[in-house]
């Protein structure tokens, strides 16, 4: 399953997925304007376009989120607070240049 999310400009979504996120490029349409990124299991698209507040989520697994949290916070990035559900399970909310939800989570 791939979560898509409409980006003001490719490019600077390609670097902020892949730069910010760690995420792959694994196909590039120049003609229709979009990519495909993955990390893990998880596949995203990106095309040009205006962003849409109720599109879907990318839930990526990181080792650590709160390292993962002060690396981004360090580097400029959106990130909410890390929240973490009955020691089961820490989540962090991170929104890419568009305002595009990400969600990061590690299981305890």
């Amino acid at each position: 399953m791939i979560v898509w999310y409409h980006v003001r400009n490719l490019d600077a979504g390609r670097r902020f997925y892949t730069n910010k996120l760690g995420f792959t490029e694994t196909f590039v349409d120049d003609d229709g304007a979009w990519v495909k990124l993955e990390r893990g299991p998880m596949e995203i698209g990106l095309a040009e376009g205006e962003p849409q507040a109720d599109g879907g989520v990318a839930h990526v697994e990181v080792p650590d989120v709160k390292a993962a949290a002060e690396q981004l916070r360090n580097d400029g990035v959106d990130v909410g607070v890390v929240f973490e559900l009955h020691g089961a399970m820490r989540l962090l909310d991170v929104f890419d240049p568009d305002g595009n939800r990400v969600q990061l989570a590690q299981e305890l």
